[in-house]
């Protein structure tokens, strides 16, 4: 299944898919797993993350979204540093130019699997970790339910809670931070049997992390010219 990059450079391309995932999201987080706090009468479920920071990592079937997932650079404000730093207790915040935080996975129900062979989640993730090393990020924070934890380290990621299990409405959640390599993209295509470069890009070159380089470096030379002058 081809999973396509999003980003603020290509998103006009996209318009109906990001709207149809804004909306899977909601059946799936409100109307399915009742994170009522994520409610909307629009019937989209959509926070102060889906912003131009935001990159989509959407599977497509044709022109409709059968899954996906979230990330948004750690140099910028993200989940776990704006709503949950207490999961990050221990190790601290993991934040960084090649840093990436992970979140809002999701298949539709029609596409989960029967459990006999790779699914379409598989996909997703084996997509996650190529795209993080296209781009060059080395690491990937999440905040996640405990169940998820030993399901990474079974397949081989490189996966460390960064804080205790805390509680959050009726879920044991963690913080946790996944190294990126290229063995554990190899790992994870083998245990998974998934093919090699699911992703596909329109208009959307790798260089995010050279672009927010570039971009941070222009805002502390512009503060340095207000102070001198």
């Amino acid at each position: 299944m081809p999973i396509h990059v999003i980003t603020n450079e290509n998103k006009h391309l996209y318009k109906d898919q990001i709207e149809q995932h804004y909306r899977i999201r909601y059946q799936i987080y409100v109307e399915k797993r009742k994170w009522m706090a994520l409610d909307r009468p629009d019937k989209r479920e959509v926070d102060q993350f889906d912003n131009d920071h935001a990159i989509y990592l959407l599977a497509l079937e044709g022109d409709e979204v059968v899954g996906g997932t979230r990330f948004v650079p750690t140099i910028y404000p993200h989940l776990m540093s704006e709503v949950f730093p207490e999961l990050a207790s221990v190790r601290g915040l993991q934040r960084g130019y090649d840093v990436v935080e992970w979140t809002r996975i999701f298949v539709i129900p029609s596409k989960r699997g029967d459990g006999t062979g790779h699914t379409l989640a598989d996909e997703v993730l084996a997509g996650m970790l190529e795209f993080c090393l296209e781009e060059g990020f080395s690491k990937i924070a999440v905040v996640c339910e405990t169940f998820w934890l030993p399901r990474w380290l079974e397949i081989g990621w490189k996966a460390k809670p960064l804080g205790p299990i805390t509680q959050i409405e009726d879920m044991e959640c963690l913080g946790v931070v996944i190294d990126v390599d290229i063995e554990t993209l190899e790992q994870t295509r083998e245990v998974r049997n998934v093919p090699a470069n699911v992703l596909v890009r329109r208009s959307c070159k790798p260089g995010i992390v050279s672009q927010i380089i570039e971009e941070h470096q222009r805002i502390q030379a512009s503060r340095s010219t207000r102070y001198v002058g």
